[in-house]
């Protein structure tokens, strides 16, 4: 049985899932949510302008309540054409406004992290990384990986490389489950579109007519926007300037 402990001697540790971030946020660590294709782009893409996400359970009949007691918009479903994990929907959202987004990986492993809790993708992986320096101290990167239809974990390639861009950018003994991820990264790293449109999870999501949203998610360090959760809800990091 893997216990939190077992990466105790790294600075820079990576699990899967929700098992893993349960394992590892219980050791007090910082903690970095990595759902490349959508949760994570999808909030990077809100949070940079301006909007606070507030990551929610899929699927869950309470969504619709939880969004009115905060005021919030409430993300629905991708095909139905309106805000939704796509992060192209998002780039018409409105400064200042709150978004409930639910989904099974991402916003899951949020609400499961402990108190220090922040996401990352391959847009951003740099600025997370900068705010995660200066905060001090260390760091658990989760992969949230997808889901087979039985709901057991699919670790996921898209995941693991962005887990390994942001592994890349922090000082620190990497456990050997980082060293892979950042392995991963820097074989992909300058072919990332092609391999996030190959994989099968980006191959998903274009046969679903969803080919903008792959593309997104396959920029690399585009973005300053690091999203930290305050409370209930993902904003840009405002005490701790790159």
């Amino acid at each position: 049985m893997c216990r939190p402990e077992s990466q105790a001697d790294y600075d820079l540790r990576l699990e899967w899932g929700l098992a893993g971030v349960r394992a590892l946020a219980a050791v007090g660590l910082s903690v970095v949510i990595v759902d490349v294709l959508s949760f994570s782009t999808a909030v990077d893409i809100a949070v940079g302008r301006g909007a606070t996400v507030l990551p929610y359970r899929w699927r869950d009949p309470t969504a619709a309540e939880f969004a009115a007691a905060h005021g919030a918009l409430l993300a629905g479903d991708r095909s139905a054409g309106g805000l939704s994990l796509s992060p192209a929907s998002l780039r018409r959202l409105a400064p200042g406004s709150a978004l409930v987004l639910p989904s099974p990986n991402g916003a899951a492993l949020s609400l499961s992290a402990g108190p220090s809790v922040w996401t990352a993708c391959l847009r951003n992986c740099r600025a997370v990384a900068a705010r995660l320096r200066q905060a001090g101290g260390p760091v658990a990167v989760i992969p949230a990986g997808e889901q087979w239809p039985d709901g057991t974990l699919r670790p996921s390639l898209e995941d693991l490389a962005g887990a390994g861009a942001v592994l890349a950018e922090l000082p620190g003994r990497l456990s050997p489950e980082a060293e892979l991820a950042v392995a991963t990264f820097e074989s992909f790293r300058h072919r990332l579109l092609e391999t996030l449109t190959g994989c099968l999870s980006g191959r998903e999501l274009v046969t679903r007519g969803f080919p903008e949203d792959v593309g997104l998610a396959s920029e690399y360090n585009v973005s300053p926007c690091a999203p930290v959760l305050r409370h209930d809800g993902f904003v840009g990091d405002r005490t701790i300037r790159p």
